[in-house]
């Protein structure tokens, strides 16, 4: 066995590493709003959840190819497979962390954060700050305001609609609809994480001189990526489910419906119209956080949103820290 298949099959280990904790840290991203207000059980939310990102990453070859051929530019050779490996790491620890205290993080972010402090410093590679400032800043900071600014809208529109209607009929009926709102959400959540780690494995047998293109994603790499995310959305992340579907504001059907439907949208218009890959952890917490605020701006808990916020802007440095000492701890192994 080579020592370019042996650095390309620890990175693609790192990716599935990296897909699994994706997986089940924004497992709530699919499926909190459903169960805290009740329209699914948590097992068979968490079930349907993961048929959608299997069926989702299918759809998601767009946002693989920017994260695969735009955000960072490595030759070929060993050495940038230990860049790449570094990446996927910091992203990992950074995800274990937040996962651990309860805060929904970006797990893109923490991938981006990643390559990009692993490449920083690492010989003749280069950083594309163009594309990460249109397909990743601008979308970082986009996305939560028009997720924010949707909610509200439709949840307003939801309010004048059925104003006059029968609440428990109504929340009957909302409980329904969620089913499909979440289904929705959760292939929105496939094309754009498990794309993103499509991208990482793309990078690393380009980088591995084992495919001549950066863009070209083999069969094989949309079914393992698919198979591994919905594994890790299975075993459900609860602490992130509690903060998202509780600790923000008390959820009801209509308001969880607003939320998904919003944020699936939004998903779906990045990953096929724009190919951008947005934060689904930001998307769906400032959609809750603005359907909320319809019944009072007191009603959403601006403390734990504030916490969330830290955590949002943190992640992309701290994620980048972190994948700077592990480039440095590994980089004698892939020289």
């Amino acid at each position: 066995m080579s020592a370019e298949l042996i650095a390309v099959l620890a990175v693609i280990i790192a990716a599935m590493a990296f897909d699994y904790t994706n997986g089940f840290h924004d497992a709530a991203n699919a499926i909190a709003t459903s169960v805290s207000t009740r329209a699914l059980t948590p097992r068979v939310a968490l079930a349907m959840a993961a048929v959608g990102n299997f069926i989702g990453t299918h759809f998601g070859a767009g946002v693989a190819k920017t994260v695969g051929d735009g955000l960072v530019k490595l030759p070929v050779g060993i050495p940038s497979l230990g860049v790449v490996f570094a990446g996927v790491v910091g992203a990992i620890v950074w995800n274990l962390i937040t996962w651990y205290f309860g805060l929904p993080s970006s797990s893109s972010h923490a991938l981006f954060g990643g390559l990009v402090g692993a490449t920083f410093f690492a010989a003749d590679a280069t950083i594309e700050w163009g594309t990460i400032l249109d397909k990743v800043i601008i979308p970082m900071v986009a996305s939560p305001v028009v997720g924010f600014l949707l909610g509200f809208v439709v949840m307003v529109a939801i309010m004048w609609s059925f104003r006059r209607g029968q609440p428990g009929k109504l929340n009957r009926g909302f409980r329904i609809a969620q089913t499909v709102s979440a289904a929705f959400m959760s292939v929105g959540h496939g094309m754009q994480d498990a794309a993103k780690t499509m991208g990482i494995i793309v990078l690393a047998l380009y980088t591995g001189g084992f495919q001549s293109s950066a863009t070209h994603i083999p069969w094989w790499v949309f079914w393992t990526s698919a198979a591994v995310l919905a594994a890790g959305t299975y075993a459900g992340g609860w602490r992130i489910i509690r903060t998202l579907g509780r600790k923000i504001i008390d959820l009801g059907p209509a308001e969880g419906f607003a939320a998904e439907m919003v944020a699936s949208s939004v998903l779906f218009f990045n990953a096929l119209v724009l190919k951008a890959p947005i934060s689904t952890t930001h998307t769906i917490t400032s959609a809750i956080m603005g359907v909320g605020s319809t019944k009072r701006l007191s009603a959403v808990r601006w403390n734990v949103a504030g916490n969330i916020v830290i955590a949002w802007i943190t992640t992309f440095p701290a994620a980048a820290a972190i994948s700077c000492i592990v480039y440095f701890c590994v980089r004698p192994l892939f020289s």
